[in-house]
């Protein structure tokens, strides 16, 4: 038991506890609580997993494997433009549907018969196949009753029908056909999955065999086709071919495009008219250079221009000119001479010098001459010039016509030259092709034979069992879940402490009532009572495997300990018994839970002589009407002054499980200002003092009663006289005479049913109430089923060890 503590009074102690964390122990907490689900989902997934065995026949598997081959023929591939490798997933991944086409399958099914065969049409089926469909046949016939219209006439003939059972044929063998690529290889598998393990074998072989010629004639096919088709091609292109080499001639004569040491002809007059005008423009420019060189010294005057010729190296400038500058220079030279030795004035000097005069003038005569001849060969050679450049220009026009009419030939060369090409290319592939269609070479080639299956493959009993196993438990888990997320009542301390903060002060158990003698008993009465002598029952077998295992001794618990003692009041007791269980059995759990009340009291109000404490819950029902009058019993045994009063004047619960009054009750004390005496009576029993409630009709205002001033009067003039005064209220949730009359309490006593109060309404009801929570002396769980604890507590809680205290609750000393 949780030993009581002081704490500080106020609302501040409440609503601080939170914690979302999900520990290893609390989800073994919640495996223990939803074992019975887990269980139950998984034994039913086992059991559904036996009945699928037990109701399908096996099935059994027969393979074979064939290889794509890379050292195919490549004749009609290399034609196309799109050609692709074999190796390539594409066409592996090709080569698997061809497997699985309606085609193959029809190929198969005509070449074995199978529509003929009853054990291949008809095979065995599984009760869920059956199951299925027949819920099928069920729903097409409720549809069917609601169609409208006639529909389409079914055919009866005898192709019709032999039509129908080879499509219902090919369907089921495309439906059992297993086909599958090895890894990243070309291999491809192929099997067959059936219930007879020949027929496995015998249609998988079929089925590769079918494969095989399949490619065989699909090669034969694309060979033959190719071979016509290249025929019709070669034949256009041949035509083609002439047609093309044909207009390129008749182009060439037209244009006069002829041809001389590989050039045309237009292009060699070109050339050499170019040869030509480039000496004629290199000669007028010689001409033109010698006219304005002999004008320019003429243009000098005498002196000058004979200086100037005579020290010129200006070729072609005659014999007469040349001999007359020679001997003008030697003159010059000796008249220097003489002039330097004998002086300007020598008569040989001064003679010298007027025959360079003469000579001088012949000279200038000798170059105008020269000059005007210059000036007239320039002029001549300019004109050739000129004539060669128009000529040019004409030839080059002729040119760029001829070099236009020769790019339109080159065309129709080129597409000549292109159509004469593609005619050989295809010419040699047709020869190949003529030459390969006599052996056609497959695609694909068996590389293992199908084999007789000597084993089932399915259902496999190991697979099967842990599948629906793990099915079962997964719709168990989801249950468990379910429960969990449902889950929102108080179970244990911890549930208290994390929902609204307030001191927990222990567990009180469940107790089975008699029902009253004008009361039949009820279904829930009976079940009650059987789940109640079950758990004894389960209790003692339980210990009697042990004493048999020699893990307990028949009078002695391991550890020394005394043997386990029933720790509930599993016998139906009466509703008297019910107000005094703590007098009457004083070492049970529900009197030690009580003396924790008492011991919380004493703590938190040990200052005060007379205590008044509230009893209170937040829904009707969860039995504060007996903890009240309990923990009344209990005071009153331990020698201490009680008084309990029926407040609840809505519901007198408990004035109607006493009976006995004196005709005036509290209501008629608080109204009339009687004092306790006057309306109380004895319990000589429980040595309890109870004032009870008595009215004759349903009183509007009851909260206001309990607030008067009334009630404060009456309540001075019992602590005068009484240590406790245990006050039965009201449930906090539907009225508020509580509230009302909290201000005349010293604490309050909350009462939570166990697993059935939400945590939310008594939090929301302790938030909205503070002066309530403020003087909340703790919550004790009512009506708890302590075999039960252990399932909700966590790894190391008091709820876990439960059973070792079972030997300090025991119903009456007698026991001990």
């Amino acid at each position: 038991m949780n030993q009581p503590t002081a704490y500080p009074a106020g609302p501040n102690h409440l609503f601080h506890y939170t914690s979302d964390f999900i520990s290893f122990g609390s989800i073994l907490g919640m495996l223990r609580r939803q074992a019975v689900p887990l269980l139950v989902a998984g034994g039913l997934g086992l059991f559904a997993g036996i009945v699928y065995l037990q109701t399908t026949p096996p099935t059994y598997v027969s393979l074979a494997r064939v290889l794509i081959d890379d050292g195919i023929a490549k004749s009609v591939d290399e034609v196309s433009p799109l050609a692709a490798t074999l190796q390539t997933d594409a066409t592996i991944m090709s080569q698997t549907e061809i497997l699985r086409s309606e085609r193959l399958a029809r190929a198969v099914v005509i070449k074995e018969k199978l529509d003929e065969d009853p054990d291949f049409t008809n095979p065995p089926a599984s009760l869920l196949a059956k199951t299925i469909g027949a819920v099928r046949g069920v729903v097409r016939g409720v549809l069917s009753v609601f169609s409208f219209g006639g529909g389409a006439q079914i055919r009866t003939d005898t192709a019709a029908m032999h039509e129908a059972r080879i499509n219902l044929a090919s369907n089921i063998l495309q439906a059992n056909v297993i086909v599958e690529r090895s890894g990243r290889s070309n291999v491809i598998v192929v099997g067959y999955s059936s219930y007879d393990p020949a027929l496995a074998q015998r249609i998988t072989q079929a089925y590769a065999d079918a494969f095989l010629a399949d490619q065989l004639e699909a090669n034969f096919d694309a060979t033959e086709r190719a071979t016509v088709w290249l025929q019709e091609r070669l034949a256009t292109l041949r035509k083609d071919s002439q047609e093309a080499a044909l207009a390129a001639e008749d182009y060439r004569a037209k244009q006069g495009l002829s041809v001389a040491r590989g050039e045309l002809m237009s292009e060699q007059r070109l050339s050499d008219l170019n040869a030509q005008l480039i000496v004629a423009q290199s000669e007028a420019a010689g001409a033109l250079a010698r006219a304005e060189q002999l004008r320019k010294i003429v243009e000098m005057g005498p002196d000058r221009a004979a200086e100037n010729l005579a020290m010129s190296s200006a070729p072609d400038q005659g014999p007469a000119l040349t001999e007359m500058r020679t001997k003008y220079l030697n003159l010059s030279r000796r008249e220097r001479e003489a002039t330097e030795l004998y002086g300007a004035q020598n008569t040989q000097a001064v003679a010298m010098r007027a025959e360079l005069s003469e000579l001088a003038k012949s000279i200038f005569d000798e170059a105008k001459q020269l000059a005007q001849a210059s000036q007239n060969e320039y002029e001549v050679k300019h004109a050739s010039e000129q004539k060669l450049r128009s000529s040019v220009e004409s030839a080059s026009g002729q040119n760029t016509d001829a070099q236009r009419s020769q790019v339109q030939l080159r065309e129709l060369q080129q597409r000549s030259e292109a159509l004469t090409n593609l005619y050989q290319t295809f010419l040699a592939r047709y020869e190949q092709i003529t030459q390969q269609q006599s052996f056609p070479i497959a695609k694909a080639r068996i590389i293992s034979e199908a084999m007789l299956p000597l084993r089932p493959s399915s259902p496999r009993t190991m697979v099967v069992l842990l599948a629906t196993l793990m099915l079962g438990l997964m719709v168990g888990g989801a249950i468990a879940a379910l429960n969990e997320f449902n889950e929102r009542f108080f179970r244990t301390a911890a549930d208290v402490r994390s929902a609204i903060g307030a001191k927990f002060l222990g567990y009180l158990p469940s107790i089975s009532v008699e029902p009253s003698k004008s009361r039949r008993k009820g279904l829930r009465d009976l079940w009650k009572e059987w789940f109640a002598k079950a758990q004894e029952w389960k209790t003692i077998a339980i210990e009697r495997v042990k004493i048999r295992l020699g893990l307990q001794a028949v009078t002695d618990a391991p550890s020394g300990r005394a043997p386990m003692r029933r720790p509930l009041f599993n016998e139906p007791i009466s509703q008297r018994e019910l107000m005094s269980i703590a007098i009457d059995h004083p070492y049970s759990i529900y009197a030690e839970t009580l003396r924790s009340v008492r011991l919380a009291s004493d703590v938190l109000l040990q200052e005060t002589p007379c205590r008044v404490i509230g009893v209170v819950s937040a829904l009707p029902g969860e039995g504060k009407s007996t903890v009240s009058s309990n923990l009344a019993a209990m005071l009153a045994n331990s020698g201490l002054k009680t008084l309990l009063i029926d407040a609840d004047l809505r519901n007198r619960k408990l004035t109607r499980m006493r009976r006995r009054s004196k005709g005036v009750g509290l209501v008629e004390a608080v109204i009339k200002g009687m004092s306790w005496r006057e309306v109380a009576n004895l319990d000589k029993r429980a040595r309890v003092v109870f004032v009870p409630t008595l009215l004759n009709r349903r009183m509007p205002h009851t909260g206001e009663l309990l607030a008067s001033v009334g009630m404060r009067r009456f309540l001075d003039s019992a602590k005068d006289t009484f240590d406790y005064i245990i006050v039965d209220l009201p449930p906090l949730g539907p009225v508020i005479d509580a509230k009302a009359f909290a201000p005349f309490a010293d604490a309050f006593l909350l009462v939570v049913e166990w697993g059935s109060t939400p945590r939310e309404l008594v939090r929301s009801i302790l938030e909205s109430e503070p002066a309530i929570s403020s003087k909340m002396l703790g919550v004790v769980l009512n009506k708890a089923e302590i075999k039960s604890l252990p399932k909700f507590g966590t790894t190391g809680s008091g709820e876990q060890f439960f059973e070792r205290y079972a030997e300090y609750y025991v119903k009456s000393p007698e026991n001990v």
